[in-house]
């Protein structure tokens, strides 16, 4: 059994989503980032860095318990587990590995900073709105070339690169992106937004996550809290 440690966000969803995919059982355990639940000892003890998602998988290599943080590592780590969702070959592996690293270097951090200085900071920054949401679309330029030649990220198959880059596309609107500017993205989108395991991944927990809209909320997300050496 794995216990994952998480959240709806786009982080916590690519976990959800591959753990649907590979059909493994596991058990959600709500960490609600607005209530300052990911700075508890016990969860800091699984992810030091603070940040959802975390598992701990109690059959872990070697028949060993092991936690992991860092939804990019969780992924790999999943994948190896199963044998799905990382390519057959070492050049197809190492595909699929590049588009996750663009994911997590570049995809994810640029449209959280887009969502952020266009939907929650407290004042308008014209600049950052515009630096934010231009690079936001020039990634989405990426993958609309990419996705013109491949079917997924990677190649030609599905992979943890399409799962980890999906949960961020889903809030485009919020980035500043118009799908009509990127037909071929638009294609992948919906094609792996019609996959079951896909939709059961992205409604674990969904009901949990509201609007945030009180100060204490947004002083824990935003605020001092966050930069408190733990």
């Amino acid at each position: 059994m794995i216990d994952a440690y998480s959240w709806p966000t786009p982080n916590g969803h690519k976990i959800h989503i591959m753990l649907e995919e590979c059909e493994l059982p596991y058990r959600v355990i709500p960490v609600s980032i607005g209530a300052g639940d990911q700075f508890k000892p016990d969860f800091l003890a699984i992810s030091p860095n603070n940040k959802i998602p975390a598992i701990v998988d109690a059959d872990g290599p070697d028949g060993k318990p092991i936690t992991l943080f860092e939804s990019g590592a969780i992924l790999v780590y999943l994948a190896g587990k199963t044998g799905k969702f990382l390519g057959k070959t070492d050049r197809e592996k190492f595909s699929a590995l590049q588009w996750l690293m663009f994911q997590m270097g570049g995809l994810g951090p640029m449209l959280g900073q887009a969502h952020h200085f266009r939907i929650y900071a407290p004042e308008k920054i014209a600049y950052a709105v515009d630096r934010y949401t231009n690079e936001s679309k020039r990634l989405y330029g990426v993958m609309d070339k990419q996705l013109s030649q491949t079917e997924y990220l990677a190649g030609d198959e599905y992979t943890i690169a399409d799962i980890a880059a999906f949960p961020w596309t889903r809030s485009a609107a919020n980035q500043g992106i118009d799908w009509n500017d990127f037909p071929n993205a638009r294609r992948w989108f919906d094609q792996i937004d019609a996959r079951p395991a896909v939709q059961r991944g992205v409604a674990v927990l969904a009901d949990s996550r509201k609007p945030i809209e009180d100060d204490k909320s947004r002083e824990i997300l935003f605020g001092s809290t966050q930069y408190k050496r733990r």
